[in-house]
């Protein structure tokens, strides 16, 4: 690792012309932004792990498809994996765009990585993407005839680990649900119990809601949150049941939610307009903070624009750095990351970005 990096912030912002690199001193006050790697691609998601270095970047470009990249030096340079997800050939089904990455562990302790697609399916490699294998049990599922395509598509975009039951899996699919697993892919149950889709005939059924983002505390592993097409939701034992937490917030629609690493009670939304204008509340930009798990939420606004704001923030656009005071991150559809040291007050980090998909922060300390 080099000398600039061994204290600090690393921001990886994934947009519709490639990966940014943003780098930070200790004390998130200068920003420098690195060449663009994996030019001409989207990325729809990356994620580097603080301990190794290791990280993985989905990128989908219009004429080579779906890939897979790989850094083992913090983001400096990115390489595409050796092999890509592909769905069985007797399925006649391609892999149209890869939406989420996570690391974990396999249950004998390895390194894994995983890789959620659309159409929705999820992967994983145990060999840093050489192969990978396809977890049909999933699809097998008897809720299978609930998913159906949500405006972006049908695609697992939430893969969610725990470091100390690596066996334990959580995903979520628009628009299907949230699935968890107990025993490394084997079997699933459903987790969607009053979780709404008004959408539907029956608007609290076994599967088929339309989930935008699935978030686990780091801490409390059985503390989950969603951001739903029908609301914000809290789980707290591991998504058996589910406590709406959207009262307070000026629309039951958006995308992202972030977690302070330390505190499961504290995290971070920007709620939008309905489905058919998806666009921040009232037009103005506005990051909802709760500190008592959803049982309240104040509007952070310092620093963001109050009037004309029709922008959109995408499902994976908006991170936390588990700092002191946590830091929080997020981009634009219109190419503006913002930050902010203690999720309170904001400041541009930079403008005129490429279309901004995906945000994630790594604490280099």
């Amino acid at each position: 690792m080099n000398q600039a990096l061994e204290a600090g912030i690393l921001l990886f912002v994934g947009t519709r012309r490639g990966l940014f690199r943003f780098r930070s001193d200790a004390g998130r006050q200068a920003w420098v932004c690195d060449d663009l790697q994996i030019a001409g691609h989207e990325i729809y998601h990356a994620t580097v792990e603080a301990r190794s270095g290791v990280g993985y970047a989905a990128a989908s470009h219009p004429v080579w498809g779906a890939h897979v990249y790989r850094t083992d030096d913090f983001g400096e340079t990115w390489t595409a994996c050796g092999g890509r997800p592909r769905f069985p050939a007797d399925l006649e089904r391609e892999v149209r765009a890869v939406w989420h990455v996570a690391q974990g562990r396999s249950p004998g302790g390895d390194d894994r990585v995983y890789a959620g697609v659309e159409p929705a399916g999820l992967f994983y490699s145990d060999d840093g993407g050489t192969t990978w294998a396809w977890n049909a049990e999933l699809e097998a599922h008897p809720t299978r005839g609930s998913w159906q395509p949500a405006k972006g598509g049908m695609a697992l975009h939430s893969i969610q680990t725990t470091a100390t039951v690596p066996e334990r899996l959580f995903v979520a699919l628009s628009a299907g649900g949230c699935y968890r697993t107990n025993d490394a892919g084997k079997t699933w149950d459903a987790i969607n119990q009053d979780v709404r889709a008004d959408f539907l005939p029956d608007p609290l059924p076994e599967s088929g809601q339309c989930v935008h983002s699935l978030r686990l505390h780091p801490a409390e592993p059985a503390r989950l949150y969603q951001q739903n097409h029908c609301g914000t939701y809290r789980s707290d034992d591991a998504g058996d049941s589910w406590i709406e937490i959207t009262t307070g917030l000026p629309s039951d629609f958006g995308y992202v939610i972030g977690l302070h690493p330390a505190d499961p009670d504290r995290c971070w939304v920007i709620p939008e307009e309905s489905s058919h204008l998806r666009s921040v509340c009232d037009q103005r930009l506005r990051v909802f903070e709760t500190e008592d798990a959803g049982m309240s939420w104040t509007a952070r606004v310092g620093g963001l624009p109050q009037e004309q704001a029709w922008v959109t923030v995408m499902r994976e656009a908006l991170a936390t750095d588990g700092a002191h005071p946590c830091g929080v991150y997020f981009g634009t559809a219109t190419g503006h990351l913002f930050g902010s040291p203690d999720g309170v007050t904001w400041t541009v980090l930079a403008s005129h970005l490429p279309k901004i998909l995906s945000v994630e922060a790594c604490r280099v300390s």
